[in-house]
């Protein structure tokens, strides 16, 4: 069909690809040669079918999405002339058809362009092997678990791809489109319609509100969001870079901990508008990203770890200043609170991995007979569709997200002091943690989907040497059991430390009862972690270490800003790991050096008998800052120099 200025579709539609950032487009005449022609790339390859009309920048997205390697375009069009229709959760393509065999639960359809990784490019070239033969409910049998319709070929070639390819179990992610303009067309009135519509959009303008995440929570929404596009847009004339505006982030955070460190009423107002103006940075980094299409798997990374660091680094400035402030236990809070907020965000980060799990296998989920899990999962969906309302926003800010969390400490440390400040942190932070705890246990029971077993379980869990090959192994009551049991241990000595104050010298005895107790916990390490709670054994593990080193420290009489800037380390070395899980990273390349919880926890424990605490947790922490650092270096910028690149991205219209 010709498009408004005469040129074919198909033309126009490949110039809008090469615009897009596609090195090489080929038109493939038939599926056996896109199988071909998919089988001989060495890149991630583009398949888009000749009946998209789009803005440029919508294909640009989809190049570029940095969600994973395989990403299908989905609109809200009606399913006409047999096109693919999907089903989605948590962003992830769970399902893909005609409308029919979804039964009534397709949520879109296929966009007619999807981007397929590397890895996933015998599964694209097995699906257009199958559908040229008419062979895709062969494609689909072999890779299903017998539950469902079997699958007939139908509708355009691409949809009859794109099926196979879902049909296959590849992880294929959903870009959606928003505010722009995508359309798949039949007849040239749909041509020149979609035309219209694609002019009658300010295509930049679209992109800069696109840049704002369209759900966020309330404060960053109503006090953040508002202005920070024009940031954004300053930032991007000016030609920063996200990992720039991240960097500068960290300054205002480390120049607000300074501040909250001196004291004073105006050092501590300042302090807090420093924080606000650094939260500000702190999302305009992401919005230039997503508004220059400027994503790198380093930057996600940074973008992780800054957020922890500049927090905690915050922690210690309030810490600081309510000693100096004469406040005896300044320090212990900013601990406590360094140590709540990574605990919460463990069982934040896995269980966010356990609803990805459950996406990807639907059929498992539900198995436990419904029941009050069931009633939950209905609730929450429910809330979260009513988008704005009053039980929406409760929903999203009683979990006290990091805006609410960096707004509550600018406020108090600003009307207050930094006491104030840690104790609203810590109150606010022990709710929301009973409440996410409490209901997200109940939900796990019933969606009943094993995590850990699907990935690296020992390097998750963080388990040394002495787990991985010499504890023997223990496999009831379970990991979770023996992981709390390890925690409880570790609480119960730092509990007894507090209470003798002066005299908790005298309880070097029960360190190394305790550290028996760690070795019981870790003894699950090679344990089966299939359980529906086991998700929750990497933050039990997390407690367990923490705890643990803060009672050895205070039992050793070690300063208590020695202790806060050990388990700041220990942080930093677990978030990594956390980092990586999120953006599909491998392991540290040092990883193996870092001893693992319980071979840190020995080495802690018998400083403690040997009466050099102070010793043991200064150069054990420097040690672990040094390997960090190495290991940030040897990831980032040494062995990726190393890798070939590859060719960059085809498409294959």
């Amino acid at each position: 069909m010709p498009t408004g200025d005469g040129t074919a579709l198909t033309d126009r539609l490949a110039a809008q690809w090469r615009a897009a950032g596609v090195s090489e487009v080929r038109f493939a005449a038939d599926l056996d040669e896109l199988a071909d022609l998919a089988g001989t790339s060495v890149g991630p390859v583009v398949v888009s079918g000749a009946d998209l009309v789009a803005h440029t920048a919508v294909l640009r997205h989809l190049l570029t999405s940095p969600v994973g390697p395989t990403v299908a375009l989905v609109l809200t069009d009606p399913p006409t002339g047999g096109r693919t229709t999907v089903r989605e959760e948590r962003g992830q393509v769970v399902g893909a058809g005609p409308a029919h065999r979804l039964d009534g639960e397709a949520t879109g359809v296929f966009g007619g362009a999807v981007r397929v990784g590397r890895d996933d490019l015998p599964a694209l070239v097995a699906a257009a092997r199958a559908a040229a033969t008419g062979r895709l409910a062969d494609v689909a049998a072999g890779h299903s678990d017998g539950g469902g319709a079997p699958m007939e070929p139908s509708g355009p070639a691409v949809d009859q791809v794109f099926a196979g390819l879902a049909a296959q179990g590849v992880l294929v992610f959903a870009q959606r489109v928003r505010l722009l303009v995508a359309h798949r067309v039949d007849e040239v009135s749909d041509l020149h319609a979609a035309q219209a519509a694609i002019a009658a959009v300010d295509e930049d303008r679209a992109e800069l509100r696109l840049s704002v995440k369209e759900r966020d929570d309330f404060f960053t929404t109503y006090f953040v969001s508002t202005w920070s596009p024009y940031v954004t847009k300053a930032a991007a004339r000016l030609g920063l870079s996200p990992t720039g505006v991240t960097m500068l982030s960290v300054g205002f955070a480390v120049a607000a901990a300074a501040l909250f460190a001196t004291g004073g009423r105006v050092a501590l107002v300042t302090g807090g508008v420093l924080l606000y103006l650094g939260f500000l940075l702190d999302c305009v980094d992401g919005q230039l990203a997503r508004y220059t299409r400027n994503f790198s798997a380093w930057g996600g990374w940074l973008d992780t770890m800054a957020d922890r660091a500049k927090e905690y680094l915050v922690y210690a400035g309030l810490g600081w200043g309510a000693t100096a402030a004469g406040v005896r236990y300044g320090w212990a809070l900013a601990i406590a609170a360094m140590t709540l907020q990574t605990v919460r965000h463990m069982t934040d980060a896995w269980y966010g991995v356990l609803h990805d799990e459950a996406a990807r296998r639907p059929k498992t989920v539900g198995t436990g007979g419904g029941g009050i899990g069931d009633r939950l999962n209905a609730a929450s969906t429910k809330v979260q569709a009513d988008t704005g309302s009053v039980s929406y926003w409760l929903k999203r800010t009683v979990v006290f997200p990091i805006g609410e969390r960096w707004a509550l400490i600018a406020l108090a440390a600003a009307l207050f002091n930094q006491r104030i400040a840690l104790l609203a942190v810590l109150t606010w932070g022990v709710l929301a943690f009973a409440y996410t705890g409490a209901l997200r246990t109940l939900r796990a029971r019933w969606m009943r989907v094993p995590v850990l077993d699907t990935l690296d379980a020992l390097l998750h869990r963080d388990d040394g040497l002495l787990s991985a090959r010499l504890l023997p192994v223990l496999r009831r009551p379970g990991p979770l059991v023996l992981a709390v049991f390890a925690a409880l241990g570790a609480g119960v000595l730092l509990l007894a430390a507090l209470l003798t104050g002066d005299d908790a010298d005298g309880l070097r005895w029960a360190v190394p009862v305790v550290l028996l107790v760690l070795l019981v916990g870790a003894a699950g390490a090679r344990a089966a972690h299939n359980g529906p709670l086991d998700w929750l054994v990497p933050a039990a593990l997390r407690a367990a270490e923490y705890l643990f080193a803060i009672a050895v420290g205070v039992i050793g009489g070690a300063p208590a800003w020695l202790i806060f800037g050990y388990v700041f380390v220990l942080t930093l070395h677990h978030y990594d790991l956390v980092a990586r899980l999120e953006k599909r990273q491998p392991a540290p390349p040092l990883h193996p050096a870092t001893l693992g919880w319980e071979g840190r926890s020995v080495v802690l424990g018998l400083t403690a008998i040997a009466g050099i605490v102070g010793i043991g947790l200064a150069t054990l922490g420097i040690y672990l800052l040094v390997l960090f650092a190495a290991s940030v270096v040897l990831a980032w910028f040494v062995r990726p120099a190393r890798v070939p690149t590859g060719a960059g991205r085809n498409a294959t219209t």
